[in-house]
């Protein structure tokens, strides 16, 4: 996935520390302190996930969520998400950050919004927590709502923030955690979940207050119709044209979804090099549309893949994600649209230049990070299929996790078992928070979760 998308065959990579030191072949090995086999594999840049909200791991295949639009989805879960604790927060990021390493996704991003009144101002420090015990690359953007439905938003008063809580933590976070540095293992972005839950004011100051610092800006956009009605109808103008008021245009901007834009405005998110987190399974199952990809990527828009909320998917698998656009587009925009190497490309290049980051990942490149997946092509599922190695885990899906994931030089999964955690034991506390969030929620709700509860 280099800028000539070059292949090694029969080739070796050098690794020192985190930085590759050497690719191609007859590469002296004999200092290096670890060798790995990779005979019979293909070695793959790491994949990059560029949205997701790791606490819905917990609420997913909730039967009233299921089958239903953005808006009245959102309204069934935030009955749930209200109940969150922070041990829960950590559980769902162990869970959907595992998931991605199993896939071969090696840095993720995450939007977490979500903060009931009551609870820890600090549970994206669960996150960071989860991702450090893991050993993934982590991206987590410090998101915020301020605008409950007493105010004409749509979420429940109970999981909104004042504008000063909100940024105040997020200067805390920026502060703790975020590292400039192209090897770092967090970096932090601000997060405003959209424009039917933040206030003008709250994007405006966050903007500043992101630029201030010198880090990204993410945020939901054109995701839906009902979106671009609640826009017109309460500001008068196209989400776009809102954010755009309140600074939310640029280089450093990253949206996700980005269905409904017309070809005005993606022609000016191309001149600014806007990004968007395409999320092709999550936008199918909430019948929220099909993402013009053809048109971002020939407007200069920066595109890449992300997995979304768990719930709104409910996988966190990026491999899986990449073979669904790719199926997706061939469908919407015909047979001379997207390749299976493109949708490599979108989940690796693209997706590093989305979050600002590649100068360091996206590629396997002699100065960069040793950060990618292997599969074995012995495997029964590839027999008859190794022709195009690029295309392979696209065109012929993954059913199973990856072989081997490295991050930084250290393997995090190995024979497709993640290797710092007892994968049955996070399993299984995470089940046991999952129960506890949907016994709380329907204890005080009119919702009948009864279906939750069978043995």
């Amino acid at each position: 996935m280099d800028a000539k998308r070059r292949r090694f065959e029969g080739g070796s990579l050098f690794a020192d520390g985190q930085r590759i030191a050497a690719i191609g072949r007859d590469i002296p090995y004999e200092t290096a302190d670890t060798v790995i086999d990779a005979a019979g594999k293909i070695v793959y840049p790491g994949l990059i996930n560029t949205h997701h909200h790791l606490f819905q791991t917990l609420t997913r295949n909730i039967p009233l969520a299921q089958d239903c639009e953005l808006f009245d989805w959102l309204g069934v879960l935030y009955g749930i998400w209200r109940h969150l604790q922070p041990e829960d927060v950590y559980h769902g990021a162990m869970v959907g950050l595992g998931e991605l390493l199993k896939s071969g996704c090696t840095t993720a991003a995450d939007h977490f919004y979500c903060f009931p009144n009551g609870v820890s101002g600090e549970l994206i420090d669960e996150e960071i927590r989860a991702a450090k015990e893991l050993g993934i690359r982590f991206y987590p953007t410090r998101g915020s709502m301020n605008m409950g439905k007493s105010s004409g938003g749509l979420p429940p008063d109970e999981v909104c923030q004042s504008s000063e809580a909100i940024l105040s933590d997020t200067r805390r976070v920026i502060e703790r955690y975020h590292s400039a540095d192209p090897f770092a293992m967090v970096r932090i972005g601000v997060a405003p979940c959209s424009p039917f839950n933040v206030t003008g004011d709250l994007l405006r100051e966050s903007a500043e207050l992101a630029r201030s610092y010198n880090v990204r800006l993410h945020t939901h956009l054109a995701e839906t119709m009902d979106e671009e009605r609640y826009c017109l109808e309460r500001f008068g103008m196209r989400p776009f044209d809102y954010m755009a008021e309140h600074g939310w245009v640029g280089d450093d901007v990253w949206y996700a979804h980005g269905i409904h834009f017309n070809d005005e405005e993606i022609r000016r998110m191309g001149v600014h090099r806007c990004g968007v987190a395409h999320c092709a399974t999550s936008n199918m199952k909430l019948s929220s549309g099909v993402f013009p990809v053809m048109k971002m990527l020939q407007a200069g828009v920066r595109v890449g893949l992300g997995v979304d909320g768990s719930a709104s998917n409910d996988g966190s698998d990026l491999l899986a994600e990449a073979r669904i656009a790719y199926l997706l587009h061939k469908l919407a925009h015909g047979s001379n649209s997207l390749t299976a190497e493109d949708c490599l490309h979108l989940a690796t290049r693209g997706s590093a230049s989305v979050l600002g980051w590649d100068d360091a990942i996206g590629s396997l490149e002699v100065g960069k990070a040793a950060d990618l997946f292997m599969i074995d092509t012995r495997r029964l599922g590839f027999a008859g299929a190794l022709y195009d190695d690029a295309a392979l885990p696209i065109a012929t899906g993954m059913p199973q996790p990856v072989d081997m994931t490295i991050v930084g030089g250290k393997v995090v999964v190995k024979e497709g078992r993640l290797t710092a955690v007892e994968e049955e034991a996070v399993a299984e506390r995470a089940r046991a928070a999952s129960l506890r969030l949907v016994n709380e929620a329907s204890l005080r709700t009119k919702i009948d979760y009864r279906a939750l509860r069978r043995a």
